[in-house]
């Protein structure tokens, strides 16, 4: 399978590519990427065929506005450090996967009664380009790849596949807006764009956080990364089902339909909370049950609550600075199964909003990172060498998104994005979105660590929980 178009290539022309250090965000990020964590992948359904021409220059077009798309991962083994090195022209190429190619690799993903859309989402997942024993061989690697596949004569599905360092959640949602607003420009008519700006990556978020907010006495730092430690020592997790073979990033789907999940953000609204509340808390007592434990039994998990921090950086950033710019809360949380799902969800979001008005997500920003490097590095401090660090993660807010007429005319029928953690990170992470009105959450986890069955009747019981929840909101009422 050749690559489609042309490199428009005049080295005497071209000036010196910028580079960038890397945070020390980002740096836990070309950490944990060739592990297996932080594989964002952007999944569009459709049913037009796409025009490769438009496409590969709406891509090249959004390579020019932001420059950390059009990067590579420069890695020194001199100084054990990473960089953004940016050449001054878009360089990406889409990877066309034709009928039998795309049959071939289905067939490789079989699954009983999965959707052939949903199976290129987790081949995408484990497609891991930045994995390298030995980084200083692959001298850079880009940011951003994109390939096309053809389902069927009807159908195809457009992926892009980024590394998270160079795309959060937030930028993700802003990436996938902004390419169907060029593939619908582009298709009118428009002509590549010249370059935006200095060519510069945006600075770390390290970089922006308010002066003195990320403050923290040396002694504090010590108590705070003790007590991570200790704590994850006493974790409970979900039952391991295979903690030896080889891991892959799996999906599985938890979704609400228009009515109820109104219902539901009305009675998180009502107890002055956030929809990320009653999720976790509907996982927690998911979790418990699923063990069949007695009801008095208690278990301690780990929830990680994800936060974009793009508006309280000094200065102020947009969705449209692409980039990692989200911060994490870790909270822990005793429960047994006497637990209802209101109080624990308050619980679960009064912790996360005490930590958060404390600055956590800034003065623990190192802590999270070192540990999370800690856990790469020596797999054996988790629990079964699991590589487990929490139980379950959930965003903040919702992506809210709505139907298009622009998806009308691409022929967008379905579009997915989240990331992959089969290295470092949680047993299961949420990426919840609120479209037309519905909640669809994409549920991603390690395999065989974890069954397919095993987290579908996770998110069976969730569903549950939270649905009956609003019954009981109503009957009190």
């Amino acid at each position: 399978m050749s690559e489609w178009g042309h490199q428009n290539l005049n080295p005497e022309a071209m000036p010196e590519p910028k580079t960038r250090p890397v945070g020390g965000t980002e740096y836990s990020w070309c950490k944990a990427v060739p592990s297996g964590t932080g594989i964002t992948v952007l999944a569009l359904l459709l049913s037009k065929p796409p025009n490769f021409s438009i496409l590969q220059t709406a891509l090249h077009n959004l390579q020019n506005s932001h420059p950390v798309l059009r990067s590579k991962h420069l890695f020194d083994p001199t100084t054990n450090t990473f960089s953004f090195l940016t050449p001054s022209t878009p360089h990406l190429q889409i990877q066309p996967f034709d009928l039998p190619s795309t049959g071939l690799i289905l067939q490789n993903q079989s699954q009983p009664n999965v959707p052939a859309f949903h199976l290129i989402l987790e081949h995408e997942l484990n497609i891991n380009t930045w994995r390298n024993p030995n980084p200083s061989l692959d001298a850079d690697t880009d940011v951003l790849f994109a390939s096309v596949y053809t389902i069927s004569e009807s159908r195809w599905a457009l992926a892009l596949r980024v590394h998270t360092s160079a795309c959060d959640r937030a930028a993700a949602v802003a990436l996938l807006r902004a390419l169907l607003a060029e593939m619908k420009s582009t298709g009118a008519g428009g002509a590549e764009r010249e370059l935006k700006g200095n060519g510069e990556v945006s600075l770390a978020i390290e970089d922006l956080i308010p002066n003195g907010m990320a403050n923290k006495p040396f002694w504090a730092r010590g108590v705070d990364m003790l007590g991570y430690s200790l704590n994850s020592l006493r974790l409970s997790n979900l039952d391991f089902k295979d903690a030896s073979s080889a891991r892959c990033s799996q999906v599985v789907k938890l979704q609400i339909n228009p009515h109820e999940c109104q219902r539901l953000l009305a009675a998180c609204k009502s107890r002055e909370i956030k929809l990320s509340g009653a999720l976790a808390a509907a996982g927690l007592i998911a979790a418990h049950a699923s063990k069949h434990l007695p009801d008095h039994q208690w278990e301690k998990y780990a929830v990680v609550t994800l936060l974009d921090c793009r508006s309280i950086l000094e200065p102020p950033l947009s969705s449209n600075n692409l980039g990692f710019y989200h911060s994490a809360i870790m909270n822990t949380h005793d429960i047994n199964g006497g637990n209802t799902l209101w109080e624990l969800a308050k619980r679960c979001y009064v912790a996360f909003a005490n930590a958060k008005n404390s600055n956590k997500h800034f003065t623990d920003m190192s802590d999270l990172n070192f540990l999370m490097c800690k856990a790469i590095e020596n797999p054996g401090l988790t629990s079964s060498s699991s590589m487990r660090t929490a139980f379950i993660s959930v965003f903040e807010d919702p992506v809210i998104d709505d139907s298009s007429e622009v998806h009308q005319e691409l022929g967008v029928e379905d579009y997915e994005g989240c990331a992959s953690v089969h290295g470092v990170g949680p047993s299961i992470a949420i990426f919840d979105t609120i479209r037309d009105g519905a909640l669809n959450c994409s549920c991603v986890y390690p395999s065989p660590l974890h069954s397919r069955e095993q987290m579908q009747d996770l998110m069976d019981r969730m569903k549950s929980i939270l649905v009956d929840g609003c019954d009981d909101v109503e009957s009190e009422s």
